[in-house]
């Protein structure tokens, strides 16, 4: 347990070196107003501080830095979240990214602002397509032998394609087919829809439907096409990281470039089951290669689900309250713009 005089010191030794970089030395922090100790008692906190793992001192006669422990505790007790509008945050855009009628771009835009307004990479994953639940579909006949597929999911995503028309298969045919799928599909996950469709619609199709095979068969290749659609990461500020004085280091810079192009891995790294923002410093990450880094995420929302994520990852260094506070704001206003998206 820390004393309400050691918090103080912690909180303005962590604030201090989040804004400097530099080790933060007593006579510092004893001539900030909040403060009202002397340099001396100072000093001996921060050394008391030290001995019990919240700070440590780089260099014999240098000041103290916040240890991985230090900056658990700051994230956990001590620092109050910056509170977001969406003025602040698109303020300097001429257009909101929300205001996009593609999904797509809104998680680019999106992953693009927060970089610009952290300075540091920003990682965003969109919902994967097994988790999409179908809204519509929709299938337009162009000629006899072909036609234009859409399917529309709940999170906004849109498939078009042109697709050929078996032969055999009705105008009439893919009329009724259509109508029947959307009025039992709806809301059903995509990655169950082949199984319902076959197992349980098949019989009811065939009162209406003639080539009732042919039918279920290209509505099929339709959902394979888009369940063959890989889980969509968006980066934004990769190189915003070099600008920090901790990755001066070659090293450093090229084991995190190296991990970026994992995707798998780097989808792990922000991903979360969990509801609000998750705060994982240094070591916590469990890979090596960032175990000088942070990672705040935080996951957004359809149906009461978590489906998809948005994180940062900078340097253990890191604006905690700013970030914690813009990552928190930003999921729950994408959870709710993608509910309007599924009505």
């Amino acid at each position: 347990m820390l004393t309400e005089r050691q918090k103080l010191i912690l909180l303005a030794v962590i604030d201090d070196y989040i804004t400097s970089a530099v080790p933060v030395g007593s006579r510092t922090i004893s001539k900030k107003k909040s403060i009202g100790y002397s340099a001396a008692t100072i000093r001996n906190e921060m050394a008391d501080l030290e001995e019990m793992g919240f700070l440590e001192q780089p260099h014999t006669s240098a000041g103290r830095v916040p240890s991985q422990q230090g900056y658990r505790f700051y994230v956990d007790h001590l620092l109050t979240p910056q509170l977001w509008t969406e003025n602040d945050i698109f303020q300097d855009s001429l257009q909101s990214p929300f205001e996009y009628e593609d999904i797509e771009q809104i998680f680019r835009q999106m992953t693009s602002v927060i970089s610009k307004l952290t300075n540091y990479m920003t990682i965003t994953l969109a919902p994967k397509m097994v988790e999409h639940r179908l809204k519509h579909f929709q299938l337009i006949p162009l000629t006899d032998r072909y036609a234009v597929s859409i399917v529309v999911t709940n999170t906004g995503y849109v498939d078009q394609r042109r697709i050929v028309v078996p032969e055999g298969i009705t105008t009439s045919d893919i009329e009724r087919f259509v109508n029947i799928l959307n009025h039992r599909l709806q809301g059903l996950r995509m990655s169950k829809l082949k199984s319902v469709v076959s197992k349980r619609l098949k019989e009811e199709l065939k009162q209406y439907v003639t080539n009732v095979d042919l039918m279920i068969k290209l509505f099929n290749q339709i959902i394979d096409h888009i369940g063959k659609e890989e889980e969509r990461v968006y980066f934004s500020g990769t190189t915003k990281i070099l600008e920090q004085p901790e990755f001066q280091d070659v090293e450093k810079v090229k084991s995190l470039f190296d991990l970026l192009e994992e995707t798998d891995v780097i989808s792990r790294l922000v991903e979360s089951d969990q509801d609000g923002v998750q705060v994982r410093i240094g070591e916590e990450n469990d890979l090596k290669s960032i175990n000088h880094c942070s990672v705040i995420s935080a996951s957004y929302m359809i149906d009461g689900e978590p489906v998809g994520s948005i994180g940062v990852l900078g340097p253990t260094r890191m604006d905690y309250s700013k970030v914690i506070g813009l990552i928190d704001f930003l999921s729950k206003d994408l959870t709710s713009r993608l509910r309007k998206w599924a009505e």
